[in-house]
């Protein structure tokens, strides 16, 4: 049964569930981090952990959507932080981080299809681009105290910082439980693997054939190989520029970041609707402008304020075009299963740019020349994939 309210107990529970779930994603990131750097694992390694965690969601791109469509997406998110919880726990016990973040990331795979999905389920029309600023506002919302307490807390004790990560994932657990049970949104699916991948290739075949869902998604996906590469920028800016070598001053900036993206979001829940998302398309374009700035500039206050601006213009680039593919999608081939097809663009973008990345690194280029190039190429193909959009919106 759908819940059209903003505030009704789905969405309240999804919400709550989400910013534990997210609030532990982002802690436990800043936690290993500090653990590997107190084992002194080189640089590179830093960007190789964010890779162990992003991989599982292109690698179980095929299932992941089926899994969340197969049964009521509360259930499926509660089973995926229950696997994220698993995750955390083996890194207490000693396992390798490296596995242990991947085990998280399984998790996390398995979670966003449902997390996203089962919003075209609690609301509709006009109400689903805010029920994303909501959860999405959720989500940033926790990135910036998860990133604040993995960060500052591994500073005081990494071990603290692990174990506040297990409890958040339990409360997620938790939370879950609330979430009203849901009708699957697809009956009869084959669990078979041959027939499982055809089913997905199947999936992108359809969107791919809509060319105005297809460009949506690589803007998204561009938008997220940004987010996680900044990360990285900003891991590396501090201690080039700043000459500060903590963990709490890099989360801290991630933070603002988070701030500003909230902002963002709040503003295109209000001025953007469904029928016109193409609005939000040059705020994409000034971030990576923004991302340039950021870089060139070398004072802790104007940095606040470039992130802040940088986070903002995010936001209200991501939020209509998220809303947008889970309307259309929904329509073409199952929410859950659209997602899935939406985190293997993601993802594959991220893992690109984290590649890139750690290549720039190994060369030893400097911080300054890594952060220019980002920007640029962003703002050009943001610039070049708004043109696509305009030229498929007329036809």
């Amino acid at each position: 049964m759908k819940q059209h309210s903003l505030l009704s107990k789905g969405m309240v529970s999804t919400m709550l569930a989400q910013f534990f779930s997210a609030f532990a994603d982002n802690a436990i990131f800043f936690a290993i981090l500090a653990f590997i750097k107190n084992l002194h694992y080189p640089t590179w390694s830093q960007s190789v952990l964010q890779i162990s965690f992003v991989a599982p969601f292109i690698i179980l791109s095929p299932f992941v959507g089926q899994f969340a469509d197969s049964m009521s997406k509360g259930k499926a998110m509660m089973i995926s932080n229950s696997i994220k919880l698993l995750g955390a726990g083996c890194i207490c016990l000693n396992i390798s981080p490296f596995v242990s973040y991947f085990l998280v990331g399984i998790g996390a795979a398995a979670y966003s299809p449902a997390k996203y999905g089962i919003l075209g389920e609690l609301t509709t029309g006009n109400n689903l681009v805010k029920a994303n600023g909501l959860i999405e506002a959720s989500t940033i919302a926790a990135i910036l105290l998860g990133s604040l307490a993995g960060g500052h807390i591994a500073d005081f004790n990494i071990n603290a910082s692990l174990l506040t990560c297990i409890l958040m994932y339990g409360l997620a657990v938790i939370a879950n439980f609330f979430i009203p049970k849901l009708p699957a949104a697809r009956q009869n699916i084959s669990w078979q693997f041959i027939d499982m991948v055809n089913d997905f290739t199947n999936t992108v075949e359809i969107i791919c054939n809509n060319k105005r869902v297809l460009f949506t998604l690589l803007g998204t996906s561009l938008f997220w190989g940004a987010g996680i590469t900044l990360r990285f920028l900003l891991i590396s800016w501090v201690p080039a520029i700043l000459d500060i070598h903590d963990n709490a001053t890099p989360t801290n900036l991630n933070a603002i970041v988070a701030i500003g993206i909230v902002i963002g979001a709040g503003l295109a829940s209000t001025f953007i609707s469904i029928n016109n998302t193409l609005r939000c398309i040059p705020a994409g374009i000034m971030m990576g402008i923004a991302v340039i700035a950021f870089t060139l500039q070398g004072h802790i206050i104007s940095s606040y304020i470039l992130l802040i601006v940088i986070g903002a213009l995010g936001g209200f680039f991501l939020v209509p075009l998220n809303a947008f593919i889970q309307k259309i999608g929904k329509e073409l081939v199952g929410a859950g299963s659209v997602i899935s097809v939406q985190n293997l663009s993601e993802y594959t973008a991220m893992m690109v740019m984290l590649g890139i990345y750690t290549l720039a690194v190994a060369l030893k280029l400097s911080v300054i020349t890594i952060g220019v190039g980002f920007g640029s190429l962003f703002a050009i193909v943001i610039f070049l994939l708004w043109l696509g959009l305009k030229k498929n919106a007329k036809n």
